[in-house]
């Protein structure tokens, strides 16, 4: 090659590298493409998280990101809602025999609730008082069938006389374990004081034998848990048994409510506490399901996370995934995987949840609803993850202020 060729040979190379240079290029500022992979450059902290926290730099493409579908449901006598029947704090959903199970707080009494100190054995204190775990079954998930009582008070003193409540299923080796709130007075009269008991039996439709001793414990004094285990929920993972569950501590009436986790080997325990307890630190109810390789949690109402959905690869320690709204209270979602000791969990999709406001406080009750969303790696749904929910003025009217806000704000100084 002669002197000429080789300085054009050597022209074109400078040529091409310089396009290869100029279009590899990072730009001074973010780029305009926001890229799907943390980019190599400096970010600050809002950025940063936006990769290391979430599933997805956008909530669209985070498969732990949803909005929530509500739907009345149907087969279900609320007596004219005037507060004397309550459905509510479903449990998970299950399919079996053909049809899909689940399990309930219900209170049939001569009167709405009237607090701790006009009770007595007929008339309720709480919502939740005075009542029974019962049980529907339905074909489609929108219409049920109730099945009528499946754990009923048992006589006193044993556990659970005043009421049973907020029961969660387990499928264990062929049979099947209801997990509930036992109390032994009325609620209201020392807060929400109740251990967690359970019932067994070979078919979800019973008969139900109950345990008689107490499944998990409060925790000892001075500790957070010491006075109320509520909400067990139990999930098969790494060949255990996962009952997580939350607390209320810090005082009344301010109280703060996080979540526990207890593992055992047997459904009748012993069951131990996590060291790490609180292993979620908000949340009014418990709802997980297995994700991925991990555990995704529901983190509804209170604290300082609330609004959220978690995830923690090891089932123990949650970070939020994702920031949502209108999530389902007490959701009981239907969990196809909740007892396969699954590898790989694929989410959720519906569910059953409840809403306490269906009427006055005078009628207090709580009425149950299906709930759907897009929490599922088996689910495609882009109206699922869309963002923001609009709503006409009227609905924000209806969260204005209160007489004694008002005449607050007409005292303060001009």
């Amino acid at each position: 090659m002669n002197m000429k060729n080789k300085f054009s040979f050597l022209l074109l190379l400078l040529t091409i590298y310089g396009f290869a240079q100029e279009k590899n290029k990072q730009p001074e500022g973010f780029p305009f493409i926001l890229p799907k992979e943390k980019p190599n450059r400096p970010l600050s902290a809002a950025m940063q998280r936006n990769y290391d926290n979430y599933m997805a730099p956008r909530p669209e493409n985070n498969e732990l990101y949803t909005q929530f579908k509500y739907t009345e449901l149907k087969g279900f006598d609320y007596n004219g809602h005037d507060g004397t029947i309550s459905r509510r704090d479903p449990s998970k959903v299950i399919y079996e025999n053909g049809k899909y199970y689940v399990w309930y707080t219900y209170r049939n009494t001569p009167t709405p609730p009237q607090g701790a100190k006009n009770s007595n054995d007929t008339i309720p204190s709480a919502d939740w008082d005075l009542a029974e775990i019962w049980y529907a079954t339905s074909k489609d998930g929108f219409t049920w069938e109730e099945q009528g009582v499946a754990v009923p008070r048992p006589p006193k003193p044993n556990v659970g006389w005043r009421s049973v409540t907020t029961t969660d299923i387990l499928k264990w080796k062929g049979k099947f374990y209801l997990y509930y709130q036992g109390f032994m007075e009325a609620s209201g009269t020392r807060g929400d004081d109740c251990p967690v008991a359970v019932s067994y039996a070979d078919s979800p439709d019973g008969p139900w034998t109950p345990h008689t001793e107490v499944v998990i414990p409060n925790g000892k004094k001075g500790e957070w848990d010491q006075y109320s285990i509520h909400d067990p929920y139990p999930i098969v993972y790494k060949d255990k048994i996962y009952l997580y569950y939350k607390s209320d501590f810090d005082g009344d009436p301010n109280l703060v409510r996080m979540q526990g986790l207890a593992i055992a080997d047997n459904p009748l325990g012993p069951f131990k506490k996590s060291p790490l307890n609180p292993v979620i630190n908000s949340g009014h109810e418990t709802t997980l399901f297995p994700f991925k390789e991990g555990m995704a949690a529901l983190v509804i109402r209170d604290g300082t996370e609330h609004n959220t959905v978690q995830y923690a690869e090891d089932g123990v320690n949650f970070n939020i995934a994702s920031i949502v709204e209108f999530m389902p209270n007490a959701a009981g979602p239907y969990v196809a995987d909740a007892f396969t000791n699954t590898k790989y969990g694929r989410g959720i999709s519906w569910g059953i949840s409840h809403f306490t406001n269906a009427t006055t406080w005078d009628q207090n009750h709580a009425v149950l609803a299906r709930f759907d969303c897009d929490l599922s790696l088996d689910v495609d749904d882009p109206h699922m993850k869309r963002l923001g929910t609009y709503f006409k003025p009227e609905f924000y009217y209806q969260m204005g202020l209160s007489k004694k806000q008002r005449e607050r704000i007409e005292k303060q100084p001009k």
